[in-house]
């Protein structure tokens, strides 16, 4: 059982209209550290999400009719806001995730405030299409204008660096927005719209609803009023998402799991590649959708990759998160914690090897922290293609490593699971890259690197991992209209 904390607790309100509004209704939010409840959150749903609808709507034609620079001057004293506070929103983030004060303060919060000043100043450079056509005596030129109220859903492991990857290039394009945050991590959404108004932000451009999927989320994604919605989350949601949606014909964009594989050849640089890989294995608890889940290694040098790969593992650090030595903090919730472990239980009842980590390294942390849900760094062997450890999502501290013969036989096997959101390959060999890259059913390939983003070019996955792409363009065209104008001379 969970421990609730002594003392006054943290009670957010949902900021809808440029005002703080408090809900009837709440649900704990938990300090993955500890166990202990710390915090309250609406439990928001229909009553509320029409409000922030209409607030939205009233908002809307005079954001819209706004320059590109003004709404840029806007969102860049928004990110100047959050810079000036980021350890407050570090130390925030981290608390309410579980993820390490490190990892916040060097990726989650500059990643926001980058999102907010990359999108604002993208959408300065956007042009568009123009064609003559001489014998009709007709010139034909494109618009791009706004599409409305656009229903922003971001999940629980990076929460204000997602939600930041979706309101910046919705309200730099002229939409107004409902956002709602993961219930589980809330806070730092909460604190950001506390900045909105000294930001000069109008009221009602930026609405966000607290609460749980099936109460705020449904009434949100199956608002008649809302036309478009994009959502980071998992397949299953998206699938509800997508069919609550279906009859307004709304636009989505969907950016879901991955089962993501890295491939190493035997002539990888091993040094490097054991370094970026127990990095793209366990950052963030493994709680990150581009993350590693499956190591296939050629066979000649497998045994030597293992042998590293294991020592370098039980040197990532799990523990308190704001403790500087520690690589990892705690897991987002009791729940995930439990499912995450239930993968390495299944690991010992088929056969597999555990080589560290859960069940096999003890993990020690304060007293006061016993209550946390904090896993180790666990490297799995012996696993076959067809388990679910190979085949689903386990968004976790845990890897599969398997050994391989031939190339064609590795891209099969990398290829084997409904989801292709990114992968890695490791080799020094230009011409194997480029071959392989184009094989993999992936939406990014990283080769001899991992995580290198470039915001400008696209990011989403194939087949289960997602509909429609994100990025500096991309992102452009999914939060506007386009429209054809022929004119006759």
């Amino acid at each position: 059982m969970e421990r609730s904390t002594p003392g006054a607790l943290l009670v957010l309100e949902n900021f809808i209209g440029g005002k703080f509004v408090s809900c009837s209704s709440h649900i704990d939010s938990y300090d993955p550290s500890t166990g202990d409840v710390y915090c309250r959150v609406p439990d928001s749903g229909g009553e509320e999400v029409e409000e922030a609808v209409q607030a939205a709507r009233d908002a809307f034609p005079a954001w819209a009719s706004r320059s590109p620079a003004d709404r840029a001057q806007v969102m860049n004293r928004l990110a100047d806001l959050i810079e000036a506070r980021l350890e407050e929103f570090a130390r925030a983030e981290s608390k309410d995730q579980g993820k390490t004060v490190t990892f916040a303060r060097t990726v989650d919060i500059p990643r926001s405030v980058h999102n907010l000043r990359f999108f604002a100043s993208s959408a300065l450079h956007h042009t568009t299409d123009c064609s003559q056509m001489e014998p009709a005596g007709c010139l034909n030129y494109t618009i791009r204008c706004p599409v409305g109220v656009a229903a922003l859903i971001s999940p629980w492991n990076l929460p204000l660096y997602l939600l930041t990857w979706k309101i910046a290039p919705a309200i730099a394009a002229g939409n107004t927005v409902v956002a709602k945050p993961s219930e589980l991590t809330s806070v730092t959404a909460w604190m950001m719209c506390r900045l909105m108004n000294e930001a000069g932000l109008p009221p009602g451009v930026v609405n966000v609803v607290f609460g749980s999927g099936m109460r705020a989320g449904d009434a949100l994604v199956s608002h008649p009023d809302v036309p478009l919605v994009s959502f980071t989350g998992s397949t299953a949601t998206a699938r509800v998402i997508a069919e609550r949606s279906a009859p307004y014909c709304k636009r989505l964009s969907l950016e879901l799991g991955g089962k993501n594989p890295a491939i190493v050849f035997a002539d990888a640089d091993l040094e490097r590649c054991v370094a970026t890989t127990v990095r793209s294995s366990f950052s963030n608890q493994g709680e990150i959708c581009l993350c590693t889940s499956r190591v296939f290694v050629e066979r000649s040098v497998y045994p030597e990759f293992l042998r590293r790969f294991v020592a370098a593992a039980r040197q990532w650090k799990t523990g308190v998160p704001s403790d500087p030595a520690n690589s990892n903090g705690a897991l987002v919730s009791r729940e995930h914690l439990e499912k995450v472990r239930s993968f390495v239980k299944l690991a010992w009842e088929e056969g597999a090897q555990v080589h560290c980590g859960e069940g096999v390294d003890k993990l020690e942390v304060p007293e006061q922290n016993a209550g946390g849900y904090y896993m180790l760094p666990t490297v799995v062997t012996g696993a076959t293609d067809s388990s679910r450890l190979m085949q689903e999502e386990i968004f976790g501290p845990v890897v599969c490593v398997a050994p391989f013969d031939l190339e064609e036989e590795v891209i099969l096997r990398a290829n084997g699971v409904r989801y292709g959101l990114a992968a890695t390959v490791w080799s020094r060999d230009v011409g194997r890259v480029h071959r392989v890259a184009k094989q993999l059913q992936a939406g990014l390939v990283w080769t001899n690197c991992w995580l290198v983003r470039d915001l400008n070019l696209p990011f989403g996955g194939m087949k289960n991992s997602g509909v429609g792409r994100e990025g500096g363009k991309d992102s452009h065209h999914f939060f506007t209209e386009v429209k054809t104008v022929t004119i006759k001379h």
